[in-house]
């Protein structure tokens, strides 16, 4: 964030890096702390195949015990809460997972 914006958006989507607060068309999310850091490292990397292992070393403290489908729930939880604002992450299978770019608006003829 160093002579950025604290104000990141993404399509309908807005994330205040400094308060941590996430909206969605204007109304707040509530997210839990894990689901606001991967999606805070999702919208500093929209587009790139982000890892399992680097989202888990990401949400979690070192040295914490976590189940091995960890990442799974967490982004399941995080997609159903931004599935309204067409905000959407892929799979990429035995890898790790992708912020689709927003789809640009398409004008009337």
């Amino acid at each position: 964030m160093p002579g950025g914006s604290p104000l990141v958006r993404h399509g309908r989507l807005s994330f205040d890096q400094v308060g941590r607060v996430a909206e969605l068309d204007g109304a707040r999310l509530e997210l839990s702390a894990r689901e606001l850091g991967l999606l805070e490292l999702f919208l500093q990397r929209p587009g790139q195949l982000l890892g399992k292992e680097q989202l888990l070393h990401h949400v979690c403290a070192w040295g914490e015990e976590v189940s091995s489908n960890a990442i799974e729930v967490y982004v399941h939880r995080l997609r159903k809460k931004l599935a309204p604002g067409d905000v959407r992450i892929s799979t990429v299978r035995g890898v790790g997972y992708c912020l689709e770019m927003p789809a640009a608006r398409k004008l009337p003829h």
